[in-house]
């Protein structure tokens, strides 16, 4: 991916938290006409869980459906990457209040590559969904408990495939209008956060903290 260095976070820990906080990324591999890319829910590894630095080298899980072509097509050590998208929104001239001006599209992408495990048996598939669905619960949901589910999750559990990603190397764009003034990135913060989407109220967010003096510390 290409990253201007004005677009670069200081801290790696930054791509992190963008795998934490948006963590249905896409997976792309080769494939024999074209590249596969799902969709699919990621997670830190336990082992990495608690981690606070950049995602480079830690494991990753993720789950697919076997009946997706894209499954058959993985095999362990091959080479893949995975796409975050954080927030983003369209920013128009009018927020520049200057003339000539163009418009853009402020947003966060991190990039990982490494490379697959795949994960062989139905006990260690079925403790990755447990795993998954644990992290999320935690992070976004209700604090469901699954135990009353586990049989069902059972008799879905062979329909899906886990896998190991080792994180190799990562990389991330954080497009949040650095190159313009400090006044003139709180004017485009405020139109977003005046808006009436949740989205625009989480990029406005978003670009507060990260565009801060020392944003390592956000």
């Amino acid at each position: 991916m290409y990253v201007p260095s004005i677009y670069q976070a200081e801290d790696p820990a930054w791509l992190r938290r963008i795998v934490e906080q948006y963590p249905l990324a896409t997976m792309i591999t080769n494939g024999p006409q074209m590249p596969y890319a799902t969709h699919l829910p990621i997670i830190f590894s336990p082992d990495d869980a608690s981690g606070d630095g950049s995602p480079e080298g830690a494991t990753l899980l993720g789950h697919m459906n076997r009946a997706n072509s894209h499954w058959d097509s993985l095999a362990d050590g091959a080479h893949a990457q995975l796409i975050f998208t954080g927030p983003h929104g369209y920013v128009t001239p009018t927020v520049y209040e200057t003339t000539p001006a163009a418009p853009t599209w402020n947003f966060v992408s991190v990039h990982l590559q490494g490379r697959l495990e795949l994960i062989p048996t139905f006990e260690e598939t079925l403790e990755v969904v447990q795993l998954t669905v644990q992290a999320y619960e935690k992070n976004f949901g209700d604090g469901w408990e699954m135990d009353s589910s586990l049989d069902y999750f059972r008799r879905i559990g062979p329909a899906v495939g886990a896998f190991r990603f080792q994180v190799e190397s990562a990389d991330g764009m954080f497009k949040l209008s650095q190159e313009k003034d400090p006044e003139v990135r709180e004017r485009v913060a405020d139109r977003f956060g005046a808006g009436d989407t949740g989205r625009g109220r989480e990029l406005a967010s978003f670009m507060r903290k990260f565009n801060q003096p020392d944003h390592s510390s956000a």
